[in-house]
Order: C-alpha cells, then sequence, then structure tokens
C-alpha cells in the first residue's frame, strides 16, 4: 500500500490510517491494541483496574469490567481494562477486580461539632427546638482540640462509608474543622455558627452570641483564610431565622456575592420557626427570604421540611439549594423532595451528624430518603414507590454535588471531573447474588462495604486502612478527652432543663 501524492498525510498519519483500516477487517483486534503498537502507553498517576464502572452521568452509563485513569486530580480516561493495559503506564496501579466504582458522595448538611454526641444522645425526641435546648449546649462546652479531634472522627467515618465532600452547618471554632479535613483528605466546606441575637430570651449560651458586626467580620475573615485552598474552603453561615436579626440575614447575604461563595442555613425545620416568621413577617420562611431579597442561588437550606407547594415554587424561581436529611426529617413531617427534584431544585442528602441516629452512611440515608417518599408519594394512592433506590443514590451524588456548587466537577464518574472515587465491595454475605451493578449499588451497599476511597486523585483509604493519619492514634486521643466533654455537656443540659 502506497500513500497517495498530495494527500496531506504524514507518515504517521498514513501508518495510523493502515492500522485503524485493518481493525475493519480484523474485529478480533482492538483500536487500544493497534494505537497501543503504534506509540508508548501514556503516563498516568493511577489506574484503576477491573471495576464494574458506575458513572452517574446523564446516560447512566456503565462499563463491565472496566478501568479508570487519574492524572493529577483528574479522570483523564474511562473505559474497558483490557484497553487500558496498552495505553496506560501507571505510578501507581490499584487492582479493583470485583468490585463497583461510583462517584464519591455530599454530605450536604453536617455539624462537625456534634460528632462526639455518637452514642450519647438519643435518636427519638420531642418534638420542638431541641437544637437550642441540647446541641448547641454541647458545642458550647467544647475546645479548640476537641472540634478538631471531632473533625478527624466525623471525617474518617464519612471515609469509610462513601463520602467525599461534606458541607458543614456552621459551628465553633471552623479552622479546627478545616486541619482535620486536610489531614484526612476529605474535601469540605467548612463555616462558623452565626447567631447575633437570641430569639427566646437566655435560652442560647452567651459564648454563641456575637454583636453583627462581630458575625460579618469573622465570616469574612474565615472566607478569606481558606479561600485559596481547592480542596477544603469556607462558606458564609447563618444558623436560623430565630437567632439572627434582619440586619444580619442581609448583609450576609450582600457578603456572599461578594466574596462569591453560598450561605449555610436551617430554613423551615419546625413549627415554631414558621410561626415565628408569621407572626413577626406576616409571611412563611422562604416567603421571608424572598421578600427581604436573600433568596437565590447562594442560599444552601438545610432540612427544608415544613413547606407548602408554593414555598417549593419560591426554591425553584429563587434557585436555592436544599439538604435533606432523612434521618431527621420524618420525624418533623413528610418531605417534599421529590417535587423539588422534579423542579429541578439543587436538593442533596445530608446526614445532619449524630443527633440523627448517630450513622454518617449516606446509603442508608438514601434508603430512609426512598422509604419516606413511598410513604408520603405512594402509599396513600395505592402506588408503587415513586423513586427508586439506584436513582436516590445518584441524587445523593449528582444532587449533592449540586447543590455544592461543584456539579461540573464532581458528583459523576467522566471525563474532566475530579477524581473523587468510591470502589464498593459487593460479595458479601448480604449481597450476594449481585449481577446488575447499579441496582447493587442503590439497594445492597451499605458504607461498610467501601473498600478503596479516593478524594482529589489520592488514595484516602485502602483496604479499609487509613493512608493519611494514624487511626489508633486518633482514637487514643478522644478516649482521653472523651469524659471532659461529656461532663461538660451534662452541666449545660443540667442548666438549660433547669436540672
Amino acid at each position: 500500500m502506497t500513500a497517495p501524492k498530495n494527500s496531506g498525510l504524514t507518515r504517521r498519519d498514513f501508518l495510523t490510517a493502515s492500522a485503524l483500516a485493518a481493525v475493519a477487517v480484523a474485529p478480533a483486534v482492538s483500536r487500544a491494541e493497534v494505537l497501543g503498537a503504534l506509540a508508548p502507553p501514556t503516563n498516568c498517576d493511577l489506574l484503576i483496574m477491573g471495576c464494574d464502572i458506575v458513572t452517574f452521568d446523564d446516560k447512566d452509563t456503565v462499563i463491565a469490567d472496566g478501568a479508570i485513569a487519574v492524572k493529577g486530580n483528574q479522570i483523564v480516561w474511562l473505559g474497558k481494562a483490557s484497553d487500558a493495559a496498552t495505553m496506560y503506564s501507571a505510578k501507581e496501579t490499584l487492582k479493583a477486580d470485583g468490585l463497583i466504582a461510583m462517584p464519591g458522595m455530599t454530605d450536604t448538611h453536617y455539624h462537625t461539632a456534634q460528632q462526639f454526641l455518637r452514642g450519647v444522645h438519643r435518636t427519638t425526641r420531642r418534638k420542638g427546638p431541641g437544637w437550642k435546648k441540647t446541641l448547641i449546649p454541647f458545642e458550647s462546652g467544647l475546645q479548640a482540640e476537641d472540634v478538631y479531634n471531632s473533625g478527624l472522627v466525623g471525617y474518617t467515618s464519612m471515609i469509610s462509608s462513601g463520602t467525599t465532600c461534606f458541607l458543614e452547618a456552621g459551628g465553633p471554632h471552623p479552622d479546627e474543622m478545616g486541619r482535620a479535613a486536610m489531614e484526612v483528605g476529605i474535601r469540605g466546606r467548612i463555616s462558623l455558627n452565626t447567631c447575633d441575637m437570641d430569639g427566646e430570651g437566655g435560652a442560647l449560651p452567651k459564648s454563641h452570641i456575637m454583636t453583627t458586626s462581630q458575625a460579618l467580620k469573622e465570616n469574612e475573615a474565615l472566607v478569606k483564610r481558606w479561600k485559596n485552598n481547592d480542596r477544603v474552603s469556607a462558606w458564609l453561615s447563618l444558623r436560623q431565622i430565630v437567632v439572627n436579626t434582619e440586619e444580619l440575614r442581609i448583609n450576609m447575604s450582600h457578603l456572599a456575592e461578594e466574596l462569591d461563595v453560598t450561605i449555610h442555613t436551617h430554613l423551615s425545620e419546625g413549627t415554631y420557626e414558621v410561626d415565628y416568621t408569621v407572626e413577626n413577617y406576616n409571611c412563611r420562611p422562604p416567603e421571608y427570604f424572598a421578600k427581604i431579597g436573600i433568596f437565590n442561588k447562594r442560599m444552601h437550606c438545610a432540612h427544608s421540611v415544613l413547606l407548602t407547594p408554593s414555598d417549593v415554587d419560591l426554591y425553584a424561581k429563587h434557585d436555592a439549594s436544599v439538604a435533606h436529611c432523612a434521618f431527621h426529617n420524618y420525624y418533623l413531617a413528610p418531605h417534599r423532595m421529590l417535587d423539588m427534584m422534579r423542579q429541578g431544585i439543587r436538593v442533596g442528602l445530608g446526614s445532619d451528624g449524630p443527633g440523627s441516629r448517630g450513622t454518617l452512611d449516606l446509603f442508608q440515608v438514601s434508603h430512609y430518603a426512598v422509604m419516606g417518599q413511598t410513604i408520603g408519594y405512594g402509599m396513600p394512592f395505592h402506588a408503587s414507590s415513586p423513586i427508586s433506590y439506584a436513582a436516590m443514590l445518584k441524587q445523593a451524588c449528582r444532587g449533592g454535588a449540586a447543590a455544592s456548587h461543584l456539579g461540573t466537577k464532581t458528583g459523576s464518574l467522566e471525563l474532566g471531573k475530579l477524581a473523587d472515587i468510591v470502589l464498593v465491595g459487593h460479595d458479601d454475605y448480604d449481597q450476594f447474588t449481585s449481577m446488575d451493578p447499579q441496582i447493587t449499588l442503590g439497594q445492597n451497599c451499605v458504607g461498610h462495604h467501601v473498600r478503596h476511597t479516593i478524594v482529589d486523585g489520592k488514595i484516602v483509604m485502602k483496604n479499609r486502612e487509613f493512608l493519611t493519619l494514624d487511626v489508633a492514634k486518633m482514637r487514643a486521643s478522644v478516649k482521653e478527652r472523651y469524659p471532659r466533654i461529656i461532663s461538660n455537656y451534662e452541666k449545660a443540659i443540667a442548666v438549660t432543663q433547669g436540672g
């Protein structure tokens, strides 16, 4: 075969064309093998080999016996493992035969400082603002080192169960949260507990109340301290309508625009909050936010439980995002998550922290969310579940990424996206037999099935062992400090409950 004159082809182009033409007549030879014979393998930093890949992309692409190539912190290739073997030369290869690869999940509402309430705080309680009577008093007794240790414990728990990013609700000593997140290797958005008034006259510890000016300055300073960190950064925070002045709400919204960040808040969580806005402003919480001009894409609203259909319309109109904390929310009321999804609202799942059943496992939160939506939208009409387990898990990935303003970077396994990857086993006793990887992930997996977790292209947990920190040392430190933490908690609770 000779090259035609004036064809415009270089010798390499001609040879490549000839080789690819051979594939057409000899389909048993793969394109990757042909190209691999013409050029040396491309270098990459990490090559994950042999897993079934559930991408959760727009087409719900699933690749059996696949491979993922990572360079730096980005995914540079996905395909069949047989092709990857000839195409890539990796500094590190992770053998993942028998595992399922999926995107890391985002916990869209988490209280780092409440982590040591795991195994202490009751999972069921009377209705009412218990956060003011128990949770904030607990936080008030924590020192900086306690919050740092709390972060280490919470973030390792997240990584071990498939969560690669968290959105902090707002707590004490946020810089210590950031320090812990960096050490563990998780992606996150930290924030400061922000209250500039006491809505019940003396119910909050004095240490939790700032002046309006102080609240704005400290929030701004926190965001600026972390603005150059690619993995862990800071958001602004408004604790809740009943403990924030209107002046702070409006000025915090202006500050969010100026700093190009989001405000994390609690909204429409309890009946007391609805009563407060109706009594003081003659409208419901979302209406009030819209009325004063702060309801927009920079407002991330945890819980958002007590909503009318008109309230949901306001979320869609103003592009506010939502964290649905299924472990906690159904104690309060049915949740309109399905309505939100249908309207394209950026809604993700959140654990809310150990005050809500004690687990940070978003697989389980996802299961609860399916059941809650089935009870609300299916059973009353003698209908089947309105959403599948796989679709809800996809929402935990894609919806969580969108709520955290990372939708173009995380939430699915695609070329150019950040390499936040979770590898899950599917041959445990409580999973066998599992044939469809997407259904298996949605229905038959929980956190302890996670084998490896990768964040920003780095293996953080391998075979359930952490590579980033000494877990035994961490646990020893926690055990040493724990008695004093709980003693302070009991004293604070006694004061708030009149004990």
